[in-house]
């Protein structure tokens, strides 16, 4: 009980600060005033307001489920707001419609195909008509994020993979005789061109079939490979 106290004492000092007034009325409960505030967005309210009074503002909208805890309602109006009947009015839309006994309804202000038809009054073929190509704009937005969330997750979790694996070179039998004959370079191109470039310097000597790699540092790259990229030459 103290909590619930606590709570709508920090409700009501809340709508205090939007300049809402708020005054219980004898056998009728409490009823807040908020009309004419300039408010742009429905303020909090406690749950046990028995009138709510929000017209003449700047409201375009109400958050859905905003209006859901109220349920001691008699009296609601929201007439003289600007509200955009796109999308996001279809909450009130249905709101409105279980409460027409207790609601002063409220009209739509824009698209211009919807102004001046009372809010309880629209129909979905209202929002097929004119605003379908937003409805779900949102939905197109999320799945995207979704998308592009699962790809980034996928890129890191393959490099993480690839960073962890260790990747093992198997030699066969019949290459066991592994020699550095086997480094020498076999391109027809770089053949000549070493054969030319040595000819020129030393005439008489070719170095052609030298080597690539010195094998005396082959164990080190060997080591290399295997503590920084995890590559294991694996021989029988």
């Amino acid at each position: 009980f103290r909590m619930e106290s606590l709570t709508s004492i920090s409700i009501f000092a809340h709508i205090s600060s939007q300049s809402c007034r708020c005054k219980t009325l004898p056998s009728r409960g409490l009823r807040v005033n908020c009309s004419s505030q300039g408010l742009r967005t429905v303020p909090r309210l406690p749950a046990e307001i028995t009138e709510l009074l929000l017209q003449n503002n700047l409201l375009t909208t109400v958050t859905p489920g905003h209006l859901d805890q109220l349920h001691h309602l008699q009296l609601v109006n929201l007439s003289g707001n600007p509200f955009h009947c796109d999308c996001s009015i279809q909450y009130l839309r249905q709101w409105l419609q279980r409460n027409k006994a207790i609601s002063v309804m409220p009209v739509c202000a824009s698209p211009a195909e919807l102004a001046q038809r009372s809010i309880d009054e629209l129909t979905d073929a209202d929002f097929e008509s004119y605003v379908s190509d937003h409805c779900f704009g949102w939905v197109y937005n999320a799945i995207l994020c979704l998308m592009l969330c699962f790809l980034i997750g996928l890129l890191l979790w393959c490099m993480q993979l690839a960073r962890n694996s260790t990747f093992i070179l198997g030699i066969d039998e019949r290459h066991t005789g592994f020699e550095a004959e086997s480094l020498r370079s076999l391109k027809p191109k770089h053949r000549a061109r070493m054969r030319c470039s040595i000819g020129s310097l030393s005439p008489g000597i070719d170095d052609v079939d030298k080597p690539l790699l010195n094998m005396d540092i082959l164990p080190q790259i060997l080591d290399v490979l295997h503590k920084q990229h995890n590559i294991k030459i694996k021989v029988p």
